[in-house]
């Protein structure tokens, strides 16, 4: 793959990153489940919270292939970091696609310094990849405005966020269903877990994905002003269509997340591999773990070919649903593979927290739950194969 100089210049800086000030560190904030501050202004400072957003708007106006390809490498030093960006990477695209030009101006400047901060909320306790099954609603007020009310689950970024971008029912009575929700760009204060009409909870505890909040927000006469709905008066009832548009680019990401985890595992496990002995020889001469190897590296490539052709066509403005559904597919199975086989090829030491590849066990399965389990994306790939072959 040919990368401009703009492309090289931005990834190198953001590798030399990862190698001298992510890899290092980053059992430290893993262990304690801490939010890495310090790893989190160096972000800010190198402009990534504005990669995407227009130069216009004080972004660095980079293209989702050039998003791509960072979140990769920063994915290769610990998935946590680009899950502190991508929350707020989907909901600037969503700003700057279908907001209002008043919500471009207002907005976009402040996240692109991340001044601003966002997260995405449109999981529920009981609607997951079964996204309109969802129960919040807002409701109009008299004097204009909206009253969410509601559960949200999985909120990435929800406590340190000042912008939340929300997906709620606003026509209970809709048919299909989808047509009556609406997506709200919710203000909050950041890092307050009490406020009038919102309690967000202390954070979920997980196997994996540590330093990154991941929360509850619970709404209770939560009340928003009128320009709230993203995109005005023209965007009530669009809120399905603008969450799953963002949902086509979350689901390149999550793939190009686990490009970067499959290409930690590999290094890990090639450069042990050719240091560990056994019987008097390197394992790496011996046939069994040659032959992982090559399963390793076969399945990173196939990972990246889907991803980055994904990326491109989304990009470029086409319809990449099918795409980028296979993409995720393949990439997050590769990543939970090479983590695994990566763990077989330390033996007992991939199982220690000495090693890195410990905490890569840990974090590849959330790549296959995030997004839309594994499973729906299956069938969402097979529908769209079964539109694009019918007979």
């Amino acid at each position: 793959m040919e990368l401009t100089a703009e492309q090289e210049a931005i990834l190198r800086t953001v590798r030399e990153f990862v190698d001298k000030d992510v890899l290092p560190t980053v059992a430290k904030y893993d262990r304690s489940d801490e939010f890495p501050q310090p790893l989190y202004e160096q972000m800010v400072e190198m402009g990534l919270f504005g990669i995407t957003i227009p130069e216009e708007h004080g972004g660095l106006g980079l293209d989702l292939m050039t998003y791509a390809l960072v979140v990769a490498e920063l994915s290769r030093g610990w998935i946590s970091l680009s899950g502190i960006l991508n929350t707020h990477f989907m909901a600037a695209w969503m700003i700057q696609n279908f907001g209002t030009e008043e919500q471009k101006q207002n907005l976009l400047p402040l996240m692109a310094t991340a001044e601003l901060r966002a997260a995405y909320s449109m999981t529920e306790p009981g609607a997951g990849s079964d996204v309109q099954s969802i129960r919040t609603t807002a409701k109009r007020t008299e004097d204009g405005g909206w009253r969410i009310d509601g559960q949200k689950m999985w909120s990435t970024n929800g406590l340190r966020s000042s912008i939340i971008m929300l997906l709620a029912v606003t026509d209970a009575s809709a048919n299909p269903r989808h047509k009556g929700m609406t997506a709200f760009i919710v203000r909050k204060e950041p890092g307050v877990q009490h406020q009038p009409g919102l309690t967000i909870p202390p954070n979920l505890k997980k196997l994996g994905y540590k330093g990154v909040e991941t929360t509850e927000l619970v709404f209770d006469d939560y009340r928003v002003p009128a320009y709230a709905v993203l995109g005005g008066e023209a965007g009530i009832g669009q809120g399905f269509k603008y969450f799953m548009a963002a949902v086509e680019l979350g689901r390149v990401n999550v793939a190009a997340r686990a490009v970067g985890v499959a290409r930690c595992a590999f290094e890990l496990a090639i450069r042990y591999a050719q240091e560990r002995q056994t019987f008097g020889r390197k394992i790496a001469q011996h046939q069994a773990i040659q032959m992982k190897l090559a399963q390793m590296g076969t399945q990173i490539r196939a990972a990246e070919l889907l991803t980055f052709d994904a990326a491109r066509r989304k990009a470029s403005g086409e319809r990449a649903d099918l795409e980028a559904g296979m993409a995720k597919l393949y990439a997050t199975e590769a990543a939970q593979f090479c983590a695994i086989e990566a763990m077989r090829i330390h033996g007992g030491y991939g199982y220690s927290q000495e090693y890195m590849v410990e905490r890569l066990y840990r974090d590849a399965p959330l790549l296959i739950l995030g997004e839309g389990t594994n499973e729906i994306q299956q069938l969402l790939i097979a529908r769209r194969l079964l539109e694009l072959h019918a007979v």
